[in-house]
């Protein structure tokens, strides 16, 4: 995925067009006003001359959108360096590894990797893979305790055959007793960052060649062959619970087995 980082550019001449466009509409009436003031100001009668305070109410409210059309033009002049530096610091992240907020994953090479938090401990939790027609492709039994755990998947179906790279859903089921209230889950996916891109909207990265993710959704980065280290065999979950991570929705590092490579956490 190539590196694309001409969104953020477009954005930001939009932005900046609209600021042009509302200075000259505002130059136009200062114009026109000004024309009708000395117009009127040359035809009133002398006996009853334009009331003062009017007119020097008209001038203040001018100035006031005046003064607020070069606000905006200084505040886009932040959004434009805000946005450039996200821009620059996405770039960054080519190459190493990204875990972010999400349930849609990347599988490359037969590998794919994700992490869901339970809320509480439950009776039995079932793991589902789909494609993206929402087909079944891939389903096990998950772990039961509180916490974040790891799935890593090999990209096989039940029946053993490897699928096609590409992107995947994961979808987490927990099953609580009998009367009490129902567990949350939330998921966590990890990818290779192939691409930077942007629109009106924000920044995004790219994960692999199939999946995007936005800026604002990274937890951590990884270095570059966190992902390679990755063992898909036996038993894709295995047991292998993180102990003592913090609930990704909250920002918290979760770290995986056989993590090699440093680890950065994005604030």
């Amino acid at each position: 995925m190539a590196t694309d980082i001409s969104a953020i550019t477009g954005a930001i001449q939009t932005g900046t067009s609209q600021t042009n466009a509302s200075s000259q509409t505002l130059s136009a009436d200062m114009n026109t006003f000004l024309t009708l003031l000395t117009t009127q100001l040359k035809y009133q009668d002398p006996l009853d001359p334009m009331d003062t305070a009017e007119f020097t109410n008209q001038l203040v409210q001018y100035s006031s959108v005046e003064q607020a059309i070069q606000t905006n033009e200084k505040l886009n002049n932040l959004l434009t360096l805000t946005v450039s530096n996200l821009g620059a610091q996405a770039i960054s992240y080519i190459g190493k590894t990204a875990q972010v907020l999400g349930d849609v994953m990347p599988l490359n090479g037969g590998k794919a990797k994700a992490t869901y938090t339970l809320s509480k401990d439950v009776v039995s939790t079932t793991i589902t893979v789909k494609d993206m027609n929402g087909k079944v492709v891939y389903t096990e039994t998950g772990l039961t305790t509180a916490g974040t755990h790891d799935f890593v998947w090999n990209g096989k179906d039940m029946d053993g055959n490897q699928l096609e790279d590409g992107a995947y859903q994961i979808v987490v089921s927990p099953k609580v007793a009998s009367g009490e209230t129902s567990a949350t889950v939330t998921t966590t996916i990890f990818g290779k960052v192939t691409g930077v891109a942007s629109d009106s909207s924000g920044v995004y990265i790219g994960l692999g060649d199939f999946v995007t993710a936005g800026l604002g959704d990274i937890l951590t980065m990884r270095d570059d062959n966190y992902f390679d280290n990755i063992d898909t065999g036996g038993d894709s979950s295995g047991d292998d619970e993180t102990p003592d991570a913090g609930d990704p929705s909250e920002g918290g590092e979760v770290p995986g087995d056989g993590d090699t490579g440093s680890e950065e956490e994005i604030a």
